[in-house]
């Protein structure tokens, strides 16, 4: 797993990949700040995924309590099963065979972070807050999702939503 990055570092390994695959970037960055170029849905080149479809890709078409299963250690590495991370796939995967999308490291999406977002998002291909409304006046915030292996079982349900600021980085 990679760990230790900030959601602006995997905006520009996202346009890196873009670069590489002749695809148009959906992130414009200066100096290392990036900033979403355009609507997600509307970018052709790689991009992080939105909470929507990162949710989407982590139920698998269930509705269970993690990414693949509602006992937690069948699927995710946390505080009370581990030390520190692990690699890739060393758990079972979700039902789309997916890994560790519960526990292990966290994972960036796209979005901004607004604790009152889902009660007035579009049902279909939302885009997130506009990161507009900060947070006690601190924010404003990007989302990460998934929890990790030093946090209890509670950040790694599938429901579960964390923030912090786009530069953020650290071991888990």
């Amino acid at each position: 797993p990679v760990e230790r990055v900030s959601w602006h570092d995997v905006a520009q390994y996202a346009n890196a990949l873009s670069d590489e695959a002749g695809l148009e970037h959906c992130y414009s960055c200066t100096s290392g700040v990036c900033e979403s170029a355009m609507n997600p849905y509307d970018c052709a080149g790689y991009r992080l995924a939105t909470e929507a479809e990162w949710e989407y890709a982590a139920r698998a078409g269930t509705d269970l309590l993690y990414a693949g299963s509602n006992s937690v250690g069948d699927v995710a590495w946390y505080r009370d099963n581990s030390s520190s991370p692990h690699p890739v796939a060393t758990k079972e995967p979700n039902a789309w065979g997916l890994y560790d999308m519960s526990g292990n490291i966290w994972e960036w999406t796209h979005d901004w972070y607004s604790s009152t977002y889902y009660s007035s998002s579009p049902g279909s291909d939302p885009v997130g807050s506009d990161g507009l409304d900060h947070l006690d006046g601190l924010g404003p915030y990007r989302v990460f999702r998934g929890g990790d292996w030093s946090h209890t079982a509670g950040y790694t349900r599938v429901a579960s939503r964390v923030m912090n600021i786009p530069g953020y980085r650290n071991y888990w």
